[in-house]
């Protein structure tokens, strides 16, 4: 069963009611170049546009844009080889099996980017050249993390 509009929905909320925590863990786990001024602003503008463009429609079926709750095939351009990564938020991440947080290094690099965009990611070893070939949602997957604030 595909519940997309209701998985950013909560995204959403869940993003507002931990934007303190996620900030930290976006300064603690970003380099100072590397750090965009707005990025969750940025990020919930382009959930909230998602949601917006599919307001009449039940689900949310076609991604054209790499989010939370979506899996993202890469095509290393160099090796005609292809890789799965799931992008999710920080206590869902398992990269063993490809479930990268989306404030990871690749995690973030890969965030927003569009089906068919050719960008370099770059890793501790260097650079990889990727295409990025395919995003579906895989939200339903998740069961989606509430964390209460602590008084």
């Amino acid at each position: 069963m595909n519940h997309s509009k209701e998985f950013f929905t909560n995204q959403l909320v869940f993003i507002e009611e931990n934007i303190k925590d996620l900030t930290n863990l976006y300064v603690s786990s970003t380099p100072i170049q590397e750090r965009l001024k707005h990025f969750f602003n940025l990020y919930v503008l382009e959930v909230e546009d998602l949601l917006k463009q599919n307001r009449k429609n039940l689900y949310i079926s076609l991604f054209p844009k790499v989010y939370v709750g979506t899996k993202v095939t890469v095509l290393y351009d160099e090796e005609e080889d292809t890789e799965d990564y799931v992008i999710c938020f920080p206590e869902q991440s398992e990269p063993d099996i490809g479930h990268i947080s989306f404030l990871s290094p690749v995690g973030r690099q890969l965030l927003l980017k569009e089906i068919g965009e050719k960008i370099s990611l770059t890793i501790p070893t260097g650079e990889l050249h990727v295409t990025i070939k395919e995003i579906s949602y895989v939200g339903d997957t998740f069961e989606f993390v509430k964390r209460t604030k602590e008084a």
